[in-house]
């Protein structure tokens, strides 16, 4: 046994940690409090000083909530993490709550009791999860209390500190559109509407509006900070002054004043007559900072992001630019798809050294600023678990007769990128030829979809299931969601899904075509590309302007898990169009020996 010096930190156990955080709840006053996964700004990938969820319960997860009490604590998570959390979490410390099948506010309003008092962090939660948590506390006569600072933050003593990455300025070369511009399109709807300004707390949005870019979370360029923006296109930006260079202060201008981080309190407070009535954006604004408007007395006008939808529709350049970047993209994924057809019969490749050799294909570029979130590797079984990440525990060989599911992308100054690709390793059944068959049919009829003015991502879902629909098997996840331009993997509000209709799909939008099969402990199938939403020709007697999709993804689809059969002409004859730009495109950027692999994997069917 080795002794530990007196210098020498021993992070505690989950027992301890959790023995900690009710002892400080205990002294606070409250009797229990909620620990979410996320920050103040709502956001998908948070920074590591904001992963308290994953500090106190060892639950890596994207998304999740635990609830502490004295005697029992229980962890929520959704669907995409019920194995996950088993792996990570200690059973005998907490109870795992699907958050479906048993909300949140279902299990306080049957576990609390009368007199009770819940502790939240008013920064970490938005006005709606509020209402509905109180709610639930006051049916059993327990009372939501908000806390004067997070109780997480108290007992964890190594901490990490807040990122002080410097921002970035994203040029105008690449965002085709000034800040300047920009602030006074958005300051326009703000005047349409009779608001005097608007609280910009999404952070991609705070991103796209100033024209700067960052490092602060993981996987997405954000710049952690906040804005004001007035009606008349006068701009607060609250940030840490080091993040903030001569360089960027030029590049704002004398319009926009820079406050640090901590300031926005003050300025609320001081707002004055002529900003009385303030936009939030509903989705990401906290709590707190609703709460601190409204002790200033001002107006608050709750809406959807006003930024979200512009934000979205891509302009030329940009389009331009994440064109650029799945050409390159394109040409990484096949170097390693090629490099994978080598080895993967070695018996030494395994999820992890496979997802680190595309990464190193792709870090080739000088144009890479990361990746787009953590690659999903997927040997045999693990590719049916939809958002599976490989540990070194989990970590399976690829070798043998499988299929192999690899879901990457990356982070360009140019453009942000995501792609899946199912791999046939060894020998395929004709079981998962026919699967992935239908999925692929399922892709090509989205593809080539057409549709009117007005049509929303949710009315197009159907099409990438229809094939699967015949044999009455399905898959749980969205077809598409949106994608920034360097910016979040993830962007709204466009999205194709069953779930939810969505806004109408307009000219510029860039989304995912995702359809997939799982079958679980055995295979999983996915094929994505990424599209963007253009104009296409409308016939004589058209009413309404027509749409189409653009495939902006370029990477060849193993055509040895096509059933050739069970495609109609129509379909052979996209994807072999589809296959021969792809080849067009790429082979002037790999090796000879690429090339040939190459075309042989894009041959014409």
């Amino acid at each position: 046994m080795t002794n530990n010096t007196q210098d020498e930190y021993v992070s505690p156990s989950p027992a301890d940690r959790l023995a900690a955080l009710r002892a400080h709840l205990t002294a606070a006053g409250v009797d229990g409090c909620l620990v979410p996964r996320g920050d103040e700004y709502q956001g998908e990938f948070v920074a590591p000083y904001a992963e308290r969820l994953a500090w106190l319960t060892d639950f890596t997860g994207s998304a999740g909530l635990a609830v502490i009490l004295s005697d029992q604590a229980a962890l929520f998570i959704d669907g995409r993490y019920t194995l996950q959390v088993r792996d990570q979490a200690d059973e005998t410390l907490y109870d795992f709550k699907h958050i479906t099948e048993e909300p949140l506010a279902t299990w306080l309003r049957v576990t609390l009791s009368a007199n009770q008092k819940l502790g939240y962090d008013p920064h970490l939660h938005t006005p709606d999860q509020v209402k509905r948590y109180r709610e639930a506390c006051e049916k059993v006569g327990a009372e939501l209390v908000a806390l004067p600072s997070n109780p997480i933050d108290a007992v964890w003593s190594d901490q990490p500190g807040r990122p002080r990455a410097p921002i970035k300025v994203h040029p105008i070369s690449l965002a085709g559109q000034s800040h300047q511009s920009k602030r006074e399109q958005i300051a326009e709807e703000l005047r349409k509407e009779g608001q005097d300004a608007l609280l910009v707390t999404a952070l991609d949005s705070l991103c796209w509006l100033f024209n700067v870019r960052g490092a602060d979370v993981e996987h997405t360029p954000l710049v952690l900070a906040s804005g004001l923006l007035f009606a008349d296109g006068r701009a607060s930006l609250f940030v840490d002054q080091d993040k903030v260079t001569p360089e960027v202060l030029e590049h704002l201008s004398n319009d926009v004043c820079v406050e640090p981080a901590d300031g926005l309190g003050a300025a609320i407070d001081a707002l004055d007559e002529t900003a009385k009535t303030v936009a939030v954006d509903k989705a990401t604004v906290s709590q707190w900072a609703v709460d601190r408007l409204e002790a200033a007395g001002l107006t608050v006008d709750s809406i959807e992001d006003p930024c979200a939808l512009p934000k979205a529709c891509k302009n030329e350049t940009e389009l331009n630019g994440v064109r650029a970047a799945h050409v390159r993209d394109g040409a990484a994924l096949t170097q390693f798809l090629a490099w994978l057809d080598q080895q993967a019969q070695t018996g030494t490749l395994t999820e992890i050294s496979a997802s680190d050799e595309l990464e190193r294909f792709r870090r080739c570029d000088n144009m890479l600023q990361g990746l787009s979130f953590p690659t999903i590797s997927g040997a045999g079984g693990n590719g049916a678990i939809v958002h599976y990440r490989a540990t070194p525990d989990t970590d399976a060989s690829i070798t043998g007769n499988m299929l192999y599911l690899v879901d990457s992308g990356g982070q360009y100054l140019d453009g942000t990128t995501d792609v899946t690709r199912t791999i046939a390793i060894g020998t395929s059944s004709k079981e998962q030829r026919r699967r992935f068959t239908q999925v692929l049919k399922g892709h090509i009829a989205l593809a080539t979809a057409r549709f009117p003015e007005g049509t929303s991502g949710g009315q197009l879902d159907g099409f990438a299931r229809s094939a699967l629909w015949v044999d009455g098997v399905d898959y749980d996840h969205g077809t598409g969601h949106g994608v920034g331009a360097y910016l979040g993997v993830h962007e709204g509000p466009q999205r194709i899904s069953k779930a939810s209709l969505g806004p109408p799909l307009k000219e510029g939008m860039v989304v995912s075509n995702e359809p997939g099969y799982y079958k679980t402990d055995e295979f999983g199938i996915r094929i994505e590309n990424l599209v963007a939403v253009r104009q296409g020709e409308a016939p004589a007697g058209a009413e309404k302007p027509l749409f189409e999709f653009e495939t902006l993804t370029l990477a060849p689809i193993d055509l040895r898990l096509v059933d050739v059969d069970l495609l109609t002409a129509a379909e052979k004859t996209w994807l072999n169009e589809y296959h021969t730009r792809v080849r067009d495109t790429l082979t002037p950027l790999v090796s000879e020996e690429v090339g040939s692999w190459l075309t042989e994997a894009t041959r014409a069917i």
